[in-house]
């Protein structure tokens, strides 16, 4: 992956359909609430955390990594007829904390009635997502943990390209948890058998296998293991 430092400047003159790794510093939120509307539907994800800004173009490896995650969420979900919003990678900014981001994945489970047709997030009166999904198999430039924090989000799954873990927002910060506060009855490290067959079997039967397992374990809604 290529990646091209550069120094301070309009973020509007960015080639973007070029870009696949660009760290910006010294940028205004004006400008980076300009950047997105320029982006529009491009695929890029923007970190921006107080004046540091950086852009990245997700590589198929990355995205493949983070649909199966997603898919895994959506069918334990579905499977135990808990009530799911999924907004993908929905931007999340707050100007008050000069700290903004879009994540892998984004689903909202206890607040999920909240997040219905919604059309765009506003801090001031919307609730974060219950569960972010994290793929960070490339080394990033900015912290997105302090950022996710900031946000208020209680719970990111982090996959590193080896393994699965689950956090869990304490104070301002997060720590490792084993069991997720969304399924409390998942040790979410588990999943990890099935993203690893990820290059040796279509999606379909690694799914098909989970749900297998999902019901073997006769999980119910409601159930718990300890943290």
């Amino acid at each position: 992956m290529s990646r091209a430092i550069t120094q301070p400047q309009p973020p509007l003159n960015l080639p973007l359909d070029q870009v696949q790794h660009v760290v910006l510093e010294g940028i205004t939120w004006g400008s980076y609430e300009k950047l997105l509307k320029k982006i529009g539907d491009r695929p890029l994800r923007v970190t921006f955390d107080e004046g540091s800004l950086e852009i990245m173009s997700p590589l198929p490896e990355h995205e493949d990594l983070k649909g199966l995650i997603g898919r895994l969420i959506w069918m334990l979900a579905f499977t135990l007829d808990v009530p799911v919003k999924c907004l993908g990678s929905t931007t999340f900014r707050r100007r008050d904390k000069q700290k903004g981001l879009e994540p892998d994945e984004c689903y909202f489970f206890e607040n999920e009635a909240k997040a219905r047709g919604l059309k765009r997030w506003d801090p001031k009166k919307d609730p974060p997502p219950d569960l972010v999904v994290e793929v960070d198999i490339f080394s990033r430039s900015i912290d997105r943990e302090p950022i996710y924090a900031a946000l208020g989000v209680p719970e990111i799954w982090r996959y590193d390209g080896r393994q699965l873990a689950c956090l869990e927002l304490t104070g301002d910060h997060y720590s490792t948890r084993r069991c997720s506060r969304v399924f409390p009855f998942l040790e979410v490290a588990q999943l990890q058998q099935f993203i690893a067959q990820l290059p040796d079997k279509d999606e379909n039967t690694i799914i098909r296998e989970f749900l297998s397992w999902v019901k073997k374990n006769g999980w119910v809604k409601g159930g718990h293991c300890s943290p």
